[in-house]
């Protein structure tokens, strides 16, 4: 079994301003809340069995407020996913800060949506949404940060529920929110744990009695001097907990990239151990074997930094009954790929960003998360910086180059043209909206037509991801101001 060390958390207050009572869900709809597994997160507000997807415009105009930001949400249906005018329609909502019910101001700058997460906080068997705005003020002190928590209902998301959280000690530039996660992390609530990350380290919440309270606080900065930037959770020993990775970069290694890994415990999340790490992470089974497996990706430098390879790497580190006490003391992946590995698509060149971003599911169901790859830096042909995706299958020995498959807008059946710029792939996500076992991947560009950001949605079969079919779509779209929005910056896993 996996052996825990305790870790040094001081208990913490936290400012929190409700709406309305919470109300729990019929028994009916009701859900298993507390998800401990990466493929338990289904991002469901309405608890029709279907994914959800919350979408992050962060310099969206809100309340006639530029970079106020907000978010979208599609709701996931028989026929998949759509936007206000699919035939057939689905249903669709914008929330920001100027919205009926939802707390706070929309003020220029504030970025809300710059980052989001779900999970079920209350325990009502309905997701909930996390959004996150680093760029709010607290009085005099500008980029404090606030997170607001809209609940999950029947109906969907509720904004006259939503509620609004700061750190206890809310400081200038601290960023409060610049990353958020939530899972099942201790016993001490039957609901998901919210975690949510500043520039010193990371605070979390639990719902009871009512309301969403501070507990820890997990002191990044103070145990291995890392200032995080991403957050991940799955359950990476097979126990009754999700465990949590928060990873960025080390102020005494010329900030290069680590990892802290807190396993989940009932009386809530312990350090474990350090581990490498990158700008973004996700969680999933890439080898079945009923164990949470571990990537990151660094798109700026190759793993091994003493060799000649360019263009960014994707870590990969396998759990086990022991979670990963079998990774050495250096913290060295299990697997490391490039654009240099036989049988992934494409060359590396300096400034690809492979590993931009990463997202874990099953794309052809059968049983293995495959790995979707951005490589938003990577040239088009002579059109430089158009971007593009890879796709890496899983199976029983991990991640395989035999299948991979690359995305791009000159791939037949994808809309639109590669353009210098476009950034194609900075944010890559696989859904399951039509709840066929198989994910869609939703690929986003948030520079996309000067700043307004678009995502395409590539459809799933059982042979993987295919282009055949696939749509684009920006705020617009959803009933939201399109211009400067940066949509797509954020998709919830």
């Amino acid at each position: 079994m996996t052996h825990r060390h305790s870790t040094a958390v001081t208990a913490a207050s936290f400012l929190l301003l409700s709406g309305v009572a919470l109300t729990a869900a019929p028994a009916a709809f009701a859900g298993a809340p507390g998800g401990t597994y990466a493929g338990d997160r289904n991002s469901d507000f309405d608890g029709d069995g279907y994914d959800d997807v919350l979408t992050g415009a962060p310099g969206g105009t809100d309340g006639g407020r530029k970079g106020a930001g907000y978010v979208t949400v599609q709701y996931g249906a028989a026929s998949g996913m759509g936007t206000a005018t699919s035939i057939p329609r689905v249903r669709t909502a914008v929330f920001g800060q100027a919205t009926a019910g939802v707390p706070g101001s929309a003020e220029a700058g504030d970025g809300f949506g710059t980052a989001v997460a779900t999970g079920d906080l209350d325990a009502d068997g309905y997701d909930d949404a996390i959004v996150a705005a680093p760029g709010e003020d607290e009085g005099s002190m500008s980029d404090a940060g606030r997170v607001t928590v809209l609940y999950g209902s029947r109906a969907g998301l509720t904004p006259a529920r939503s509620v609004t959280l700061g750190s206890a000690a809310p400081a200038a530039d601290a960023r409060f929110g610049l990353a958020i996660a939530a899972a099942r992390l201790s016993g001490a609530t039957p609901g998901d744990v919210l975690a949510v990350a500043d520039r010193a380290g990371a605070s979390l919440f639990t719902y009871g009695a009512g309301s969403l309270e501070g507990t820890d606080r997990l002191d990044t900065a103070g145990r291995n001097s890392m200032q995080p930037a991403s957050l991940t959770t799955g359950n990476y020993d097979g126990d009754a907990y999700a465990d949590l990775l928060v990873t960025g970069s080390s102020l005494e290694e010329d900030y290069r990239p680590r990892s802290s890994l807190y396993m989940g415990a009932a009386d809530g999340p312990a350090y474990t151990r350090s581990l490498g790490g990158g700008s973004a992470t996700a969680s999933g089974d890439i080898d079945n074997d009923g164990y949470d497996d571990l990537v990151y990706g660094k798109p700026d430098k190759p793993e091994d930094e003493n060799e000649p390879l360019t263009g960014g790497s994707v870590g990969v580190y396998l759990g086990s009954e022991d979670g990963m006490d079998n990774v050495d003391e250096l913290g060295t992946p299990t697997q490391v790929w490039t654009q240099y590995t036989a049988g992934v698509p494409g060359t590396a060149e300096l400034g690809d960003g492979f590993g931009a971003d990463v997202s874990l599911a099953d794309v052809d169901g059968d049983g293995y998360a495959d790995l979707a790859v951005g490589v938003p830096g990577e040239d088009v042909g002579t059109v430089a910086d158009a971007g593009g995706v890879r796709i890496l299958r899983g199976s029983a020995a991990g991640l395989t180059a035999a299948g991979a498959k690359s995305f791009d807008q000159s791939s037949a059946g994808v809309p639109g043209t590669a353009e210098k710029g476009d950034r194609w792939g900075g944010q890559v996500r696989l859904a399951d909206t039509d709840s066929d076992g198989r994910s869609e991947l939703l690929a986003a560009a948030p520079g996309e037509n000067t700043d307004d950001g678009v995502v395409w949605c590539l459809a799933a079969s059982t042979n993987g991801t295919v282009s055949t079919g696939s749509w684009s779509y920006g705020g617009g779209s959803l009933g939201a101001s399109g211009i400067d929005a940066r949509f797509g910056t954020s998709i919830d896993e």
